[in-house]
C-alpha cells in the first residue's frame, strides 16, 4: 500500500493496519471495544516503544521508514524460505535472527542488519556445507531443522564484537587520507533555521563544501548525494547512490528540530541496535563529537545508535552528523556565522584523517 505520514487523531483503513501489525508483535492487546481505525494515545505509546526498540526516530509518526520496519517485524525465523537473489534482496526480522544466530555458531557475517544480501548467502553457504545440505543457499525446510538443531547447543557469544573491533583498526591500515573515496550527504530541506536568513540545505551544502575542499586538498576522493540546490528522494535513494559509488565512507549533514526552542547540541549517529553496531562508524561518531565540541560552542550531544536507511542499507562505514537545533536561538546563531561552519569542517576533516589513523586516534 501507499504509505502517507500517520499522526495521533488520524483515522482510517491504514491506522487499522498499523494497529494490527503492533497486535501481532504483541505491542497492543486486540481490544474489541477500541476503534481500531484511529489513530489514539494507546497506539502512540505502542508505536512510540516499537520505534525505540528498533532504533528508529521515537517521533511517533508512522511515515514510510516505520512502517517498513513493522512489515519486516511481522517474520520470525522459519515462517518462509529465504534466499538471495541480486535486484530483490529480502528484508526482515527472520533474516536479522538467522544472522545472529550464524554469528554465534562462528560463521562470517558483516553485521546484524536484516537484509539478506552477498554476506548472508555466504555464510549460509558455509553453515550448508559443514552440516552435509545442498549448497544451494536457499533456507527452506530442511535447512531451518538443522540450523535449529544445531543452533540450540550452541552459547551465544562476543565473536562478532571482536571482530568489528579489529575491523577498526584494519580499516585505517588499508586505506590513507589520499586513497579514501567518502560520500558526503547534505541535507536538502529548505526549512529557514529559527531567526536566520539560511536554510538546512544553505547550512549543509557550505559545510559539505567546505570539508570537500580540505578532504580534497590532501588527495581524498569525495563526493556528494547532490549538487548545489539539488534534491534527493529519500533515505533509501541516498542508500543505492551510496553502494553505486562503492566509497569508503558515508558522512550525513543534517540539522535536528524539536518543539523545544531549548533543545540544542551537535549529535552524531550509527548504525546499530541490541544484537549488532558498526564499530568503524561508531567510532567514527565518537571522534566527530570530540572534534566538533572542542572546536565550536555548540553543546555536545554525544553519538548514539539507530537503524535509519542511510546507516542500515549501505555497505561501507556511515554516520549522519545532526549539527545542531534548526530550532534553537542559540545553536541557529552559531550555524549562521561562516567562523563556526568553518570550524565545523575542520572538525570533520580531523575526524577522517583520525579514523584512518587509528594509532593517533
Amino acid at each position: 500500500m501507499t504509505v502517507t505520514i500517520l499522526r495521533r487523531g488520524d483515522q482510517g483503513p491504514a491506522v487499522t493496519e498499523v494497529r494490527d501489525r503492533l497486535v501481532r508483535l504483541g505491542l497492543l492487546s486486540p481490544d474489541a471495544s477500541a476503534a481500531v481505525d484511529v489513530f489514539d494515545d494507546i497506539l502512540l505509546a505502542a508505536l512510540r516503544y516499537f520505534q525505540q526498540t528498533r532504533g528508529l526516530t521515537v517521533d511517533g509518526l508512522v511515515g514510510p521508514q516505520t512502517f517498513r520496519r513493522l512489515d519486516e517485524a511481522r517474520w520470525k525465523i522459519g515462517d518462509r524460505v529465504l534466499s538471495f537473489t541480486p535486484g530483490h534482496v529480502i528484508h526482515g526480522e527472520d533474516v536479522a535472527q538467522l544472522q545472529q544466530r550464524l554469528i554465534e555458531l562462528g560463521f562470517a557475517l558483516d553485521r546484524v542488519d536484516g537484509i539478506f544480501a552477498k554476506s548472508t548467502d555466504s555464510a549460509v553457504r558455509e553453515f550448508q556445507r559443514n552440516v552435509g545440505l545442498d549448497v544451494d543457499g536457499i533456507c527452506g525446510p530442511a535447512f531451518f531443522r538443522a540450523f535449529q538443531r544445531l543452533a540450540r547447543t550452541i552459547a551465544g557469544g562476543s565473536q562478532e564484537h571482536l571482530r568489528e573491533l579489529s575491523t577498526v583498526a584494519n580499516f585505517g591500515k588499508t586505506r590513507t587520507v589520499e586513497t579514501c573515496s567518502i560520500l558526503l550527504d547534505p541535507s536538502d530541506l529548505d526549512e529557514k533555521l529559527v531567526g536566520s536568513e539560511y536554510s538546512h540545505s544553505d547550512i549543509c551544502w557550505d559545510i559539505a563544501s567546505r570539508l570537500e575542499g580540505r578532504l580534497g586538498a590532501m588527495g581524498t576522493l569525495v563526493l556528494l548525494t547532490r549538487p548545489q540546490g539539488g534534491k534527493v528522494d529519500g533515505e533509501r535513494t541516498r542508500a543505492s547512490l551510496a553502494n553505486d559509488s562503492n566509497v569508503d565512507l558515508i558522512i550525513g549533514l543534517g540539522l535536528d528540530r524539536h518543539n523545544n526552542p531549548l533543545a540544542q547540541g551537535v549529535a552524531s549517529y550509527y548504525f546499530g541496535h541490541e544484537y549488532s553496531r558498526s564499530a568503524t562508524g561508531m567510532r567514527l561518531a565518537e571522534i566527530v563529537q570530540e572534534e566538533i565540541s572542542s572546536r565550536t560552542s555548540i553543546a555536545d550531544s554525544k553519538s548514539h545508535a539507530k537503524t535509519w536507511d542511510l546507516l542500515r542499507l549501505t555497505r561501507m562505514p556511515s554516520i549522519k552528523v545532526e549539527l545542531g537545533y534548526a530550532t534553537s536561538p542559540h545553536d541557529s546563531e552559531l550555524l549562521s556565522q561562516a567562523e563556526t561552519r568553518d570550524q565545523i569542517a575542520a572538525g570533520l576533516s580531523s575526524a577522517v584523517t583520525r579514523i584512518l589513523a587509528p594509532r593517533i586516534g
